[in-house]
């Protein structure tokens, strides 16, 4: 096979499409919701990261899977509409996994979703050589697959992130093969049994060389050879939270590709994941170089 062009990251897990209701509240047992708006986009950690890093002016690639379905042609044309490479994408007949997401007016939000156990790629799919990138993201949700990549980045000198937004199986295989290790409050909560995220970054101790912590609108604590440090969160009226996550990882991705210091790099991402909340929808609202480069001071 003939190698592909290079790419700032190489985003590799879940793809979906969100269906995005706007809601007063949760709704209880039996009770029948009606939503105030409705928004319909492609979604998932490792997808969302590859449109925030072409959003940001980088360059990403998307390995993972959607379905030959028409909410599958949706997430594709999606993806290529906004730059993103997508030679590793893998279409099959299982479905394309879809995400319910019910937002209340502060931002918080409940997911349902579905996903086939036949939407993965085999760990043989594709050699890393053939598609090269200075960055490798993954958000877990090709297991099997990540792994061979990461064994692959190793040798080819490539750094390797993951963003850990759950305790699962997968999370657990991988969590401590990368050089980047950043998760979720959740992660972390359910990882140390600690509520306090001092703790929890120090529990996962001799993970990775870098290893992070976001704790929401506390921010993130991390840590390299330099020792703990923190990075606070950026003052905002939060209007949907979801794809925040994504975004940071995304950003912070794309700025290890473009050499950045730690703190400015973890600023720079922090930001990107504030803007990402301003908006309904994760993918419509993931912001321009300008927006985060005015906010953080980093560009």
């Amino acid at each position: 096979m003939h190698r592909h062009a290079a790419v700032d990251v190489l985003c590799v897990g879940f793809a979906c499409v969100d269906l995005s209701f706007n809601t007063d509240h949760h709704p209880g047992a039996d009770e029948k919701l009606r939503a105030s708006s409705l928004t319909t986009s492609g979604g998932g950690p490792a997808s969302n990261a590859a449109v925030a890093i072409a959003r940001l002016g980088g360059s990403a690639r998307f390995a993972g899977y959607l379905g030959r379905d028409g909410m599958g042609e949706l997430h594709r044309t999606e993806l290529l509409c906004n730059g993103v490479h997508i030679e590793t994408l893998h279409q099959g007949e299982a479905p394309t996994p879809v995400a319910t997401v019910l937002i209340k007016p502060n931002g918080d939000r409940a997911n349902i979703s579905h996903r086939s156990a036949q939407a993965t790629i085999p760990s043989d799919a594709f050699l890393l050589r053939d598609y090269p990138a200075q960055v490798l993201l993954l958000d877990g949700h090709q297991p099997l697959l990540s792994l061979a990549l990461i064994q692959q980045a190793r040798q080819l000198g490539i750094s390797t992130l993951l963003d850990a937004g759950s305790l699962n199986d997968a999370t657990r295989l991988l969590y401590n093969q990368v050089d980047y290790l950043i998760t979720s409050e959740q992660f972390a909560r359910d990882f140390s049994g600690q509520d306090d995220p001092r703790t929890a970054l120090t529990s996962l101790d001799g993970a990775a060389p870098f290893i992070g912590v976001s704790w929401g609108a506390d921010g993130v604590y991390w840590q390299d050879e330099q020792g703990p440090q923190h990075t606070r969160a950026f003052d905002i009226e939060a209007v949907d939270t979801n794809g925040a996550g994504d975004a940071l990882h995304g950003a912070f991705a794309y700025g290890l590709a473009q050499g950045l210091k730690p703190a400015h790099n973890m600023r720079r991402a922090c930001a990107t994941a504030a803007l990402c909340c301003l908006q309904l929808g994760a993918r419509d609202s993931l912001p321009s170089m300008p927006a985060v480069a005015a906010l953080s001071g980093i560009s």
